[in-house]
């Protein structure tokens, strides 16, 4: 596969200089999502005005180019150039549900909303700010990652991007307790596995050096380190399956929430460390 210039893709994720390479492109959306895209741009400006947003990315499988008609998501972000107020909020939730109404391609949005000076700061360089270089997707306004590092596949960056995983568990837990339909625990399913596959791929990433965002990809990478562990490997394939064909089985969000991520957040710790305390 060649990149956007026409030049060969570094392997494993990582530019020719060692530093992780950026994901996605607005080339690379198939043609399905292309009215999605362009709706959401449109949206976005309508939403915010240029002296509240400064700019918009999006992330994840359509600019990656593996969406799924009616099965991917859209994910955006949004960088205010202040806090987001209870207005901004309320402003992001309405282009949500506008887009997934309007769009049958896509099954649910989701935007995050953010300021520039939490992607710029110190405490969010190895994790917001590495999320916005190097796994998102430019789509209005003026480029962040042109004012980041460039990034490696480091022990600090496994740390900042998932070493709060144990502070997920309670949640979890809450939301698997007061689940009441099957919507709500396949809801719940795909965002756990998902967050819990990518902390799996962060633990060993330094070892392995290389970047990859896809689940079954990471789930592999993860085996590759643990040979001993044959049960581990196996929850962490199911946690890759259910990632991409979420599930409503109780069984499963035991598995994932009860079982594999405790484990892998106590091993994490004791790997990397802490990730530094947010306010």
């Amino acid at each position: 596969m060649d990149d956007d210039s026409g030049g060969h893709v570094p392997s494993r994720g990582l530019n020719e200089d060692g530093t992780i390479r950026r994901e996605g492109s607005l080339s690379r959306v198939p043609a399905a999502f292309a009215p999605v895209v362009a709706a959401a741009r449109s949206r976005i400006t309508g939403a915010f005005d240029g002296t509240r947003l400064h700019s918009a990315y999006i992330y994840g499988s359509i600019p990656r180019g593996t969406a799924v008609p009616g099965v991917s998501d859209l994910d955006l972000l949004l960088v205010l150039r202040t806090r987001p107020t209870e207005a901004d909020e309320a402003a992001t939730r309405a282009v949500e549900a506008g887009l997934d109404a309007d769009f049958g391609q896509i099954d649910g949005v989701g935007a995050l909303l953010t300021s520039t000076d939490a992607v710029i700061s110190e405490l969010e360089r190895h994790d917001l700010g590495f999320f916005l270089a190097c796994l998102c997707t430019p789509l209005l306004g003026e480029d962040l990652a042109e004012r980041l590092p460039h990034y490696r596949p480091t022990s600090l960056l496994a740390r900042e991007t998932n070493g709060d995983l144990v502070l997920s568990l309670p949640r979890w837990r809450r939301r698997a307790a007061e689940a009441t339909t099957d919507a709500e625990r396949r809801n719940l399913s795909r965002g756990a596995a998902r967050r819990i596959v990518r902390s799996g791929f962060t633990l060993v990433m330094p070892r392995w050096q290389g970047w990859t965002s896809d689940l079954a990809e990471s789930a592999e990478v993860f085996a590759r380190y643990y040979p001993d562990h044959p049960e581990r490997i196996e929850q962490m394939r199911l946690a890759a399956h259910t990632g991409r064909n979420p599930s409503a089985d109780p069984a499963v969000l035991s598995t994932l929430i009860e079982d594999l991520a405790p484990w892998l957040a106590a091993e994490y710790v004791a790997v990397h460390g802490e990730k530094a305390p947010r306010p």
